[in-house]
Formats: structure tokens, sequence, C-alpha cells
């Protein structure tokens, strides 16, 4: 795969999210906006909005909500140190529908000043991918993105 491919997280209505690759990253994060947490059948879960093509469709949003696995201090590439509500879910890479998909943690971040509203990091890579840093879209590429959402 290349430095950068569109992925999918179907558990999260996500079919379509264009994805920054960063094997220097160790975990992965997903823009998400309005975090409210909340307890269901006594286990901590979390609701929040998505904004998958904040670039190009800003108007877009996708209500999710997902059950929390961990609460970690995340420290990003400016040195700053966060903490952030992690949630597992199912990552589907490139454009096919019938590609496998795995199970991945993502940290949850306002990445909206950021160009890609996802990174993958290399925890969800490891064992599974190769990664080449000069290609882009190596999985395919969507002309209209906005489609998948209806």
């Amino acid at each position: 795969m290349g430095w950068r491919e569109w992925v999918a997280l179907p558990g999260l209505g996500l079919i379509a999210l264009p994805c920054k690759v960063d094997t220097g990253a160790a975990t992965s994060a997903l823009h998400a906006l309005d975090l409210a947490p909340f307890m269901r059948a006594g286990q901590p879960w979390v609701r929040f909005h998505v904004r998958p093509l904040h670039r190009a469709h800003p108007g877009l949003v996708v209500a999710c909500e997902a059950p929390v696995v961990d609460e970690r201090e995340v420290t990003a590439s400016s040195g700053h140190a966060e903490r952030r509500l992690v949630v597992e879910t199912a990552l589907r890479l490139g454009v096919r529908v019938d590609a496998p998909a795995w199970p991945i943690e993502l940290t949850l971040a306002d990445r909206g000043a950021l160009r890609f509203p996802m990174l993958l990091g290399r925890q969800a890579m490891a064992g599974r991918v190769r990664v080449d840093p000069g290609a882009s879209y190596r999985l395919g590429r969507l002309a209209q993105p906005e489609a998948f959402y209806g």
C-alpha cells in the first residue's frame, strides 16, 4: 500500500475515508467531534461525529458510536500530549467492499486542521501490510467518495 489510501470502518458506518499511512506513528487516530461518553449494559461507550471527507465535503457528518476499550495519553508529532478515548472497530483497506477486514484500535481526536481525517499507525498494520512510502492509492482511487454516503 502507499502512504495514503482509501479505507473503510464499516462498523462505524464510514465506507470511504481518506487515510494517511504513517509507520512512524504507533497508534491510529480518527477525526472525531462532539464526543459524548455514556454507559451501555454497564460498559463504557462513546457517541461522536465524523466528517469523513472534511476537506472536500465539510457538511457531510456521520454519527457513530462504539465501545470504549481504553483511555490513553498520546503524544502528537508536535510534542503535545493529550488523553484520548480508544475504540476498537474493523478496518478494511482500499476501495473493494469484499476486501478482508480486521480489528484495530483507534484513538479519537480532532484532526480537523490536518489533511486526512484518519491516520493509520503501525500497530494496526503490524504483520498485515507492506508500505511503499513513495506510492499513493495503490489499492484504488475513488472518483466520487461522497456517493457512498447517499
